[in-house]
């Protein structure tokens, strides 16, 4: 039945039937989550009992009453509610990292929501830049599987502090952007059921948006994203062959008859316990280098998947400072160059 799944909905589905073992998630929550992705409760149900995931032992599980309207008669049988329409942003785990944190009023940058044409679809995106005329080299930013949060918003920011213009495309335009949805499970199950090659898509319509501003050195683009965003920034760049540099952040890595593609110089960065995203380290480094691609990666011990986001409950300030470092230092020799 996972055939039935492309890659980045298989990433989703495991990435919640392993937060159901650890016991972040019930399992009605989790059928309902899996359901909105693959759009089928007893494929769900399959998915589930062929993982051998077994009801948790520890932890505390939560769950939402609200079921998505992507996918609506699925997850409102798993979740035995109906479904229902929902507005705002996903809230945090917690309060941002001040020691990180660039604010929107800092005086350095400039920051906003932007609306651009894409495939079919007007998009939307966030957009952080110095202050000044430039012209600025330019670093694409793709959030994780919970949408244009304000944590990818501030990450932005530090990107355009850092001298460049950040620009994050939100992949949940065609559904009224993240800001219009409270609901995880739409939020995933939207980001699911999107046709294949449709956020790779979206990205390069943002990169000719961010191009096309007078501001902007358009020859000098790097991309990073995290989680899912991590997968989606390995994708763009086998599809982008002026992508000069990309840092995916624990991100599933592409199918390897794919990296001939990549032009850019890739730096992956990874969670020691991250074990799952970890798996698939040996074949898509070995096929970098048999590609003669320029690949580092770099993996930080004790840390986990999601440590560089400071919201939530992975998050690593060690790591997440060395990583951040690291990534600034590749687009600096990679982008800026």
């Amino acid at each position: 039945m996972r055939d039935q799944l492309n890659d980045m909905q298989l990433y989703l589905v495991d990435e919640f039937v392993e937060e159901y073992q650890e016991g972040h998630l019930s399992r009605r929550e989790a059928l309902r989550r899996i359901a909105a992705i693959t759009g089928s409760l007893a494929l769900a149900t399959t998915i589930l009992a062929a993982c051998g995931a077994a009801e948790p032992t520890t932890g505390t599980a939560t769950s939402t009453s609200a079921s998505p309207s992507g996918a609506a008669s699925a997850s409102a049988a798993a979740s035995g509610s109906p479904a229902a329409s929902a507005s705002g942003s996903p809230q945090p785990t917690s309060s941002p990292d001040p020691a990180v944190s660039v604010p929107e009023n800092d005086p350095a940058i400039e920051a906003q929501m932007v609306e651009f044409p894409g495939e079919g679809a007007t998009l939307m995106g966030y957009l952080a830049r110095p202050t000044g005329d430039g012209p600025f080299p330019i670093i694409l930013v793709c959030h994780e599987n919970r949408g244009l949060t304000d944590h990818i918003k501030d990450v932005t920011r530090r990107v355009a502090k850092a001298g460049y213009v950040g620009m994050a495309v939100d992949l949940l335009s065609r559904q009224g952007g993240t800001a219009s949805i409270t609901d995880q499970a739409q939020i995933q199950g939207a980001l699911g059921q999107a046709p294949e090659g449709q956020p790779v898509q979206d990205f390069q319509a943002g990169l000719r948006y961010a191009q096309s501003q007078a501001y902007a050195d358009k020859a000098k683009v790097g991309m990073t994203g995290f989680c899912y965003g991590g997968g989606v920034t390995w994708r763009v760049a086998t599809k982008t062959p002026e992508l000069r540099a990309a840092v995916p952040f624990y991100g599933p890595a592409p199918n390897v008859a794919d990296v001939p593609g990549i032009q850019a110089a890739v730096l992956a960065i990874y969670g020691g316990l991250d074990e799952r995203i970890n798996a698939g380290i040996p074949e898509i480094e070995a096929a970098m280098q048999q590609n003669n691609k320029t690949f580092q990666k770099q993996i930080y011990d004790g840390a986990n998947h999601a440590f560089h986001n400071d919201t939530g409950r992975n998050y690593n300030p060690e790591a997440a400072k060395d990583a951040w470092a690291k990534t600034l230092a590749w687009f600096e020799q990679y982008v800026k160059a």
